[in-house]
């Protein structure tokens, strides 16, 4: 336990810094994770709010979740080096020890499923566990051997709405279903712009983006519009299955059009500032659809019961 302990709080600087290890966890990636694990749990019926049982499952998510980033670190830590985009994160800019992030990732990666296996329940542990293994066992080698490796990680980053819907109700249900598929279609284009807008990183880093097999970005466009177009009608089955209404379907629909035109738009200009937009309005669409989301399912309610 003294090795342990001592690995995890000796940076190469020899000095402790949360910090560091805030970055090797990618805490502002994870606060993402905590976001839609919060509203899955949120958008169950308030009769089934149970504050304790929202407080574990967000402690044991956002440590499977430090786990999963940490790993990914430490296992691309050559790759990462390469890159002038992370050649600054923790690992590659020496602020840590290789034995020290080990220890920290894997503490994490253990303890987050545990946490919500004795807190919470075997099916929300199953499923953070699966996704910190289908993150580093399939999606981090995926990189460097296939484009498709996209697909893998989107299901990585759907499954935490589904955790928060199965801790508060115990099944995982149709709703829950619904929050994994929006989570799963948005980041289609959010990271084929991002991988668009720094190509050239990711080829340095020898990671097969798809770009990086895509040089004049005609798929990439095609698959930004695609799976853009695909969002707008998935985001309104909240309403098919009761948990949203008419006022979310109106929001969720003119979101889904001022997103899906700034996709369309790259048909003719694929230039790193046209997918800047489309990364940015992605950053935007997808709080504003969730906030919109839980605004109807529980203010709705309230207003119509008013009048």
């Amino acid at each position: 336990m003294t090795t342990l302990s001592s690995s995890i709080s000796t940076p190469a600087s020899g000095e402790f810094s949360p910090r560091v290890y805030l970055e090797l966890a990618k805490a502002r990636l994870c606060a993402l994770v905590l976001v839609t694990t919060a509203i899955g749990f949120l958008l169950a019926p308030l009769a089934q709010f149970d504050l304790m049982r929202f407080a574990w499952t967000l402690i044991g998510v956002t440590l499977a979740a430090f786990g999963a980033n940490a790993l990914n670190q430490c296992v691309e830590i050559s790759r990462d080096a390469r890159m002038p985009r992370t050649a600054r994160r923790p690992l590659p800019s020496r602020q840590l020890t290789p034995a020290a992030a080990w220890s920290f990732a894997i503490c994490c990666a253990t303890v987050g499923p545990l946490v919500l296996w004795l807190t919470i329940g075997v099916l929300p542990a199953a499923l953070a566990l699966a996704t910190v293994l289908l993150y580093i066992v399939i999606y981090t080698p995926m990189k460097s051997l296939t484009p498709l490796n996209t697909l893998v990680g989107a299901i990585c980053g759907a499954i935490p709405p589904m955790i928060g819907w199965v801790a508060a109700t115990g099944d995982l249900s149709a709703p829950a279903w619904i929050l994994g598929a929006i989570l799963f279609l948005w980041q289609m284009p959010h990271f084929f712009a991002l991988a668009w807008m720094y190509r050239e990183d990711y080829r340095l880093g020898g990671f097969r983006m798809l770009p990086y097999c895509d040089p004049g970005g005609r798929l990439t466009t095609i698959m930004i519009i695609a799976y853009s177009l695909a969002l707008a009608p998935v985001s309104l089955a909240t309403v098919a299955v009761g948990v949203n209404g008419p006022l979310y379907a109106l929001g969720a629909t003119a979101l889904g059009v001022w997103f899906s035109s700034l996709g369309w738009r790259m048909r003719r200009d694929r230039s790193n500032a046209a997918a800047r937009r489309v990364f940015i309005a992605s950053v935007i669409y997808l709080p504003a659809l969730l906030g919109l989301m839980l605004a109807d399912h529980h203010l709705t309610p309230i207003v119509v019961a008013w009048f």
